[in-house]
């Protein structure tokens, strides 16, 4: 294995251990262009999460500050699909990456 690719694939695999940590050193510390090409696209699907996360926290907050003047269940749902649809991202996100790590390993 050529050890770009592993470390192309690395920056992809973090998600599962360390999500920021490993593309953020492997951009700074690599040569190769493919490398850091493969670090910031790595990155950027890792921060996607975590800043939808933030507008996700930011909505649920609005939404309890208006909950006097709102139904109780309409509320629950709420909370329930926004959570449900953050899941269902998170784990597309992972998908995603673990599909790409693949794909650089293969190539």
């Amino acid at each position: 294995m050529d050890h770009s690719k592993g470390l192309s694939a690395l920056n992809y695999f973090s998600v599962f251990f360390a999500p920021f940590i490993v593309p953020i050193i492997i951009y700074f510390i690599s040569a190769d262009a493919e490398v850091k090409r493969h670090a910031i696209r790595a990155l950027l699907s890792h921060v996607i999460p975590v800043i939808l996360g933030i507008v996700l926290v930011v909505i649920l907050f609005i939404v309890g500050i208006f909950s006097s003047q709102v139904n109780g269940d309409i509320l629950f749902t709420t909370w329930i699909l926004l959570i449900l649809g953050y899941g269902l991202l998170y784990l597309i996100v992972i998908i995603w990456n673990v599909v790409q790590g693949i794909k650089v390993l293969r190539s």
